[in-house]
């Protein structure tokens, strides 16, 4: 008699991946989703915004130890699909029924290429120092 193959393993990892997919959106909306409000300095003229210095460390800095610990838990290749495509989900859902000029296409591209590229970045440089870390018995 055949065992019917067990779908606990197929639940966990869905599971991992919904877990990696609202983290990564969640990444946008705490540290941007929020904040479209842009800064004028009258003794210059300029506007900046509406995103602070602040708040893209914040983001990258999560995002980092996001991908690191996801890392251990979900395959790079799951890794880089979900959480830049989340990421860029949650950016598009803020910029697109806004844009008025177009460009939140172009944007998207742009955000979508920056964390896939962060991300892989990420992953290469975890996975290496692993690597080297159990080659000196760490």
């Amino acid at each position: 008699m055949q065992t019917a193959p067990s779908i606990r393993p197929a639940v966990v990892r869905t599971g991992r991946l919904a877990v990696l997919a609202l983290l990564a959106a969640g990444l946008w909306w705490g540290w941007f989703g929020w904040d479209d409000s842009y800064q004028h300095d009258p003794a210059t003229g300029e506007t900046s915004g509406p995103y602070a210095l602040w708040q893209v460390i914040g983001c990258t800095a999560s995002g980092v130890l996001l991908v690191v610990v996801a890392e251990r838990f979900v395959p790079p290749p799951a890794l880089l699909t979900v959480a830049p495509l989340a990421f860029t989900a949650a950016w598009a859902l803020t910029a697109v029924p806004t844009d008025q000029s177009g460009l939140a296409l172009v944007g998207t591209v742009l955000v979508l290429t920056g964390t896939l590229l962060g991300a892989s970045a990420v992953v290469a440089t975890t996975r290496a120092l692993r690597g080297l870390a159990r080659r000196h018995g760490h």
